[in-house]
């Protein structure tokens, strides 16, 4: 989701216009407000969700640490820590801290992983060379 696409949101969005922007489900939207992940949406007159852009912004983060790794108890531990105000500032904190650095041993372990791949494909690579080195000589 671009943040800059959610600044420049005026108004409020249906349920569809924030399961587009968001890439999450119209079920998926529900679901975390129904687990509190999503709390203090709009309601039109008519009953229907209205997401505005502080809501989308939450929307944003969310995908952030789920696209990290974080599992769903996580959000919501932080989700109740933000609905603590500025009082759980340093909780917060801690939470993203501890979540940061499980990110970046998941992050070393995959480069690991990597550079072993990389090397793998070198060594392919020579065994190939070498190969059609040794053909182009026999023609």
């Amino acid at each position: 989701m671009a943040t800059e696409r959610i600044e420049q949101i005026d108004g409020t969005l249906t349920i569809a216009e924030t399961s587009e922007l968001t890439g999450l489900s119209p079920s998926t939207l529900r679901y975390y407000e129904r687990i509190g992940l999503i709390d203090g949406v709009e309601r039109g007159p008519d009953g229907r969700r209205r997401y505005q852009a502080a809501d989308l912004a939450w929307m944003a983060f969310l995908l952030r640490l789920r696209t990290t790794g974080m599992p769903i108890q996580g959000m919501l531990a932080f989700a109740e820590l933000r609905r603590g105000g500025d009082a759980t500032v340093r909780e917060r904190l801690e939470l993203l801290r501890r979540h940061q650095a499980q990110v970046r041993r998941k992050y070393e372990a995959v480069m690991r992983s990597l550079d072993a791949i990389d090397n793998k494909i070198a060594h392919y690579e020579r065994l190939v060379e070498e190969r059609d080195g040794e053909s182009g000589r026999e023609a």
